[in-house]
């Protein structure tokens, strides 16, 4: 079967799906228990959202330039060694990142933070380090050969041909990032984990998928988002999308 028929069909299952959820829920009022959350939801997301955006851009901001200077020759020695340390930051869960910068940053947003991007740099560290060590070795050696500088090499050869691998770790980051806010509100950051955890504690389901929905729901927004603008930066030839 054709990937894109495999894709319309899922496509059209996920929509059965939510129509039969939705009519369901109408018939047992659980449609009503729900929106009486909705002010709360508002509010919670747009700092679910804040929390994602500032430790996702800083987690971009710091791993976009350390992925390429790993992947400069003069680095190839330490490289792996360096991307190692990096694990240490995914290998420890999340909670555990937290609880122990709590020790040095105390509670709240700040703690949040660092937590959230220590848990998304290394994705994005890794695929802009293999998009550009996997950039086809004949077009180094034809941009050597028409006289170009190993900065020009970077910007002209080496990033538009790494872009498709360097925004699919920004995909996975983030989508992580989104998940793993709302473990914030243990720490006093906020976030739509108020209500999965309050609603967990007060064994009230309603409360708790009125976080949990909303959650899901951002993480395939943001997915959607960073795929749409891969889609029309990164080059034709590079983008199988686009082929």
């Amino acid at each position: 079967m054709p990937i894109q028929t495999m894709k319309g069909a899922l496509r059209a299952l996920i929509l059965l799906v939510i129509f039969f959820i939705g009519v369901w829920s109408h018939s047992s009022g659980l449609l009503d228990d729900f929106l009486f959350y909705l002010p709360d939801i508002q509010f919670l997301m747009g700092e679910h959202l804040w929390l994602t955006a500032v430790s996702g851009g800083l987690a971009i901001l710091v791993a976009i330039p350390l992925g390429v200077v790993l992947s400069r020759p003069s680095m190839a020695r330490w490289a792996e060694s360096l991307m190692q340390v990096l694990n240490v930051g995914t290998t420890i869960p999340t909670l555990a990142v937290l609880a122990l910068s709590m020790s040095f940053l105390g509670i709240g947003t700040t703690t949040a933070v660092f937590g959230l991007f220590v848990a998304t740099l290394l994705p994005i560290t890794r695929n802009t380090y293999a998009g550009l060590k996997g950039v086809n070795p004949a077009l180094m050696e034809a941009a050597a050969g028409i006289g170009m500088s190993p900065t020009q090499r970077l910007f002209k050869v080496e990033l538009p041909n790494a872009l498709y691998v360097i925004f699919a770790g920004m995909r996975t980051a983030l989508a992580i990032n989104v998940g793993t806010v709302p473990l914030a509100f243990l720490i006093g950051a906020g976030g739509l984990g108020e209500l999965i955890f309050t609603g967990i504690d007060l064994y009230d389901p309603v409360m708790m998928l009125a976080g949990a929905i909303p959650t899901a729901l951002l993480a395939i927004a943001v997915d959607a988002l960073i795929a749409f603008i891969a889609f029309v930066v990164v080059p034709r030839g590079v983008n199988p999308a686009r082929a």
